[in-house]
């Protein structure tokens, strides 16, 4: 490992799984994971030296986040959540959420060949009529999106009046290159602060393991765009990935490897999530 982690750093893209005998996942669903409770994730931080973390509603759970709120409920200072709904909430249930610890709703609009490639998932749409509450409340959005489709939803994201935090480096295939319209909209927004990145699942781009060496520019150039407006993750425990699992040391120190400027670490690993998520300061 290329040196320690700073204070406060933040895990922000994980997942809990189960016990599925009491949390079990929706009907139908696009995959069904392995049990990856709370006490696993808690011990995978401490392992990764990591002080925080940031728990996303999986496509798994679709609108149930029973799972997601018992997790926030039992490590409601050590982490935050991204949580998955649309019309079915009420301002009520919101203000709930915040005060147990979720500070961002998360919107899918991951396609393939045009057609929704995730069950379950909540569209912009869907969460549109809670913008207001949500800039009240200090929450963002979450996006789940192929960028290469970034700049078909231009006019829906120009309505968005809170921060939008796009998964995954944008989550386009390697190949397609750092000069694709859609990674190159994803910069500008990162540039111009409009946008947020997290700087993980390189193994989402269709990188090779163990060093996932053709993601790097993608890394590069959203770190050169503006490191203020980036967090990394885990992504921890993978599900659905198209390839081997990765280990997740191995992810944080590939990180620590491309990013060797302690100071833009400290922005990304524990500033950033600071702010966006609204941890308490130390």
């Amino acid at each position: 490992m290329s040196g320690a982690l700073p204070q406060g750093a933040c895990d922000c893209h994980c997942h809990v799984f189960g016990p599925a005998a009491k949390f079990p996942y929706a009907e139908p669903r696009s995959y069904t994971p392995d049990d990856a409770p709370l006490d696993a994730y808690i011990a995978l931080l401490d392992r990764l030296g990591f002080d925080r973390g940031v728990l996303v509603q999986p496509s798994a759970y679709g609108r149930d986040n029973r799972a997601m709120l018992d997790a926030l409920t039992r490590e409601p200072k050590r982490l935050r959540g991204v949580g998955v709904g649309g019309a079915e909430l009420t301002a009520a249930t919101i203000k709930q959420w915040h005060s147990n610890g979720v500070r961002a709703l998360r919107a899918n609009e991951f396609r393939r060949d045009g057609k929704p490639y995730y069950q379950n998932g909540v569209g912009l749409k869907d969460v549109e009529p809670h913008y207001a509450l949500m800039a009240e409340l200090g929450w963002h959005l979450q996006l789940w999106i192929d960028t290469r489709d970034l700049p078909d939803l231009a006019p829906q994201l120009a309505r968005v009046p809170v921060p939008v935090v796009v998964d995954h480096m944008g989550r386009l295939d390697y190949h397609h290159g750092t000069d694709n319209p859609g990674f190159q909209a994803l910069l500008r927004g990162v540039a111009e602060g409009k946008l947020w990145s997290k700087l993980s699942g390189t193994y989402r781009l269709g990188a090779t393991p163990p060093d996932y060496a053709q993601a790097k520019p993608f890394h590069d150039a959203l770190v050169a765009a503006n490191p203020k407006n980036l967090v990394w993750g885990t992504d921890w425990p993978h599900p659905r990935p198209e390839g081997p699992v990765p280990d997740a040391a191995r992810l944080r120190d590939v990180f620590l490897e491309w990013t060797p400027d302690l100071a833009v670490r400290q922005a990304i690993l524990a500033d950033n999530p600071a702010r966006l998520y609204d941890f308490p300061e130390n």
